[in-house]
């Protein structure tokens, strides 16, 4: 009896089959392998670099310890005798180095000159104005300047002879000072007297105090001439040193302004620091 031909299947492999997922897992392994030895390796090279720095640094330590070692023996009579040292040789490379640190130190301190000059420089420019001070003094001298009216304080005028300083101002017949300060005011007033008039002429200098009353500094008398002559004239001057502030103000003053002499060097105001 014929039996039916059937072909023969295909036999199954017979090893074991890697997935496609087993596989990738491998590679991303071998990949942070790869990384981690290369991150390794530059660190080691790094760690390698520093450790022979500092191992040259020790040895050049160590041979600086060793020539002055050498340099110090050298120095001793033993050091001379001895054969294995060449001292001329090491005396000289050590003068050399003397030297150069000699030629370093004489060029290290010329920021320190420099500083020296600038602060000599500065310290000139307050000399200077100092100086400048003294040759142009903090000083003011006003002459007399004629009103025919009764005033309260007396006018100035400035002259060209007598001196003015950008620290002193005018102001309105009072003199202000900018700088504080001891200072010397002075004053003359010439007037002319007449033999009827009884009460006596008087000069004031005045401090200014504008939210009280104005303080009396100085204060000078002068009878009237018994003179039959219409007018005889008579003068009164007066001056003394005082402290003033910044800002303070001075000012002249007489019983009688319409009396007042204004011929030239007669009458005059000032003051000056000390």
């Amino acid at each position: 009896m014929n039996e039916p031909y059937s072909p023969t299947a295909p036999r199954p492999p017979s090893g074991p089959r890697t997935s496609p997922g087993t596989m990738k897992m491998l590679m991303c392994f071998l990949a942070a392998f790869v990384v981690a030895q290369t991150i390794g390796t530059a660190l080691f090279c790094l760690y390698l670099h520093m450790k022979t720095d500092k191992m040259e640094e020790t040895m050049s330590l160590n041979e600086d310890y060793v020539f002055l070692r050498k340099v110090q023996k050298c120095q001793t009579a033993e050091g001379h005798k001895s054969t294995l040292l060449d001292c001329d040789k090491i005396l000289s490379s050590f003068q050399d180095l003397q030297c150069k640190d000699g030629e370093g130190s004489k060029q290290q301190p010329k920021f320190e000159m420099q500083k020296g000059h600038e602060h000599s420089h500065s310290k000139g420019k307050n000399e200077t104005t100092a100086a400048a001070e003294r040759r142009q003094p903090i000083a003011a001298h006003l002459a007399g300047d004629m009103n025919s009216r009764k005033v309260s304080v007396l006018q100035w005028r400035k002259t060209g002879y007598a001196p003015m300083s950008s620290l002193i101002s005018y102001h309105e017949g009072k003199l202000k000072v900018e700088r504080a300060g001891l200072y010397y005011i002075y004053s003359q007033v010439s007037f002319c007297t007449k033999a009827t008039t009884s009460a006596p002429f008087t000069l004031y200098i005045y401090l200014y105090l504008p939210n009280e009353a104005d303080r009396l500094l100085l204060k000078g008398l002068d009878t009237h001439s018994t003179s039959q002559a219409y007018c005889d004239l008579q003068s009164i001057r007066e001056g003394g040193v005082f402290e003033l502030r910044e800002g303070d103000m001075v000012f002249v003053n007489v019983t009688d302004s319409t009396q007042v002499n204004y011929n030239h060097g007669s009458t005059y105001f000032g003051m000056f620091k000390l």
